[in-house]
């Protein structure tokens, strides 16, 4: 079986909440890098803060029945290629720089600040991280110990070192090497629950891939989490349902609560 014939929901998931943040991207809603105590030089650990307060301040819920997923292709680079280079020039090691280096070190300064006792993990995934998102958050909330999963993909600038991994990983492809500079970040999160809790909007896998399926836009990236919070930005002004096509395509249908709201 294909991974576009594949279906990775085996049941709807409710979206509670969605969020975006860009720093240094050039877009016209790049943000201010936030501050983030114990976190320096890098935009990874504040983007990926900034996006989950996003969506656990607009639904607060019962955070010690929330768990967290972060995918990013390959972490913290930023901070993994200053600790490098301090360590090739002889300057003193920097145990910072180690911490936060280390995807789960934001994931547990955001359980400490929004009490979250749930699983946490970060993933990897080459091509869609939507897809590995989503399924996760399916298979976590099979524990009923949870009702939401922080679902979260953040993305940086091109470095040299993130080139050299690109180019290895797609030398047998034609995929790009990101063009993004190299002190860019994206962030996306959806905050995700049971349909019927209080959701506003299902998200379920399609039955066929759709018209512009095909692979992800480069390794790794993200753009598909963006494509998924302005499609449920979408249907929450203009209810209905919108097909998300991709390697595994995904059907957002808002509730008669939505639908009914956006039109009065």
């Amino acid at each position: 079986m294909t991974t576009s014939q594949k279906t990775v929901l085996r049941a709807p998931l409710g979206i509670l909440a969605t969020a975006t943040a860009t720093h240094g991207t050039g877009r016209d809603d790049d943000i201010p890098l936030p501050r983030l105590p114990g976190f320096v030089e890098s935009a990874f650990s504040p983007l990926a803060y900034e996006v989950s307060r996003q969506c656990l301040t607009e639904r607060p819920g019962d955070c010690s029945r929330t768990a967290v997923a972060l995918g990013s292709l390959l972490g913290d680079t930023t901070t993994a290629d200053l600790a490098s280079s301090r360590m090739v020039s002889g300057k003193v090691h920097n145990p910072l720089l180690f911490m936060q280096a280390t995807p789960n070190s934001v994931l547990g300064h955001i359980s400490r600040e929004f009490q979250i006792t749930g699983q946490m993990f970060s993933i990897s995934s080459f091509d869609d991280p939507v897809t590995e998102l989503l399924a996760m958050a399916d298979l976590l909330l099979e524990d009923p110990e949870l009702d939401r999963v922080l679902v979260l993909g953040v993305e940086l600038g091109g470095s040299e070192r993130l080139a050299a991994v690109h180019r290895e990983l797609t030398a047998d492809s034609d995929r790009p090497v990101p063009d993004l500079p190299a002190s860019a970040g994206l962030a996306a999160a959806v905050l995700l629950g049971r349909a019927g809790a209080g959701a506003p909007m299902t998200v379920r896998s399609a039955e066929a891939p759709g018209p512009d399926a095909g692979a992800v836009d480069r390794p790794g990236g993200i753009q598909g989490l963006f494509d998924l919070v302005a499609a449920h930005r979408r249907l929450l002004r203009d209810g209905g349902n919108l097909l998300l096509p991709g390697p595994a395509a995904f059907v957002l249908t808002a509730s008669d609560e939505t639908e009914t709201h956006a039109h009065q």
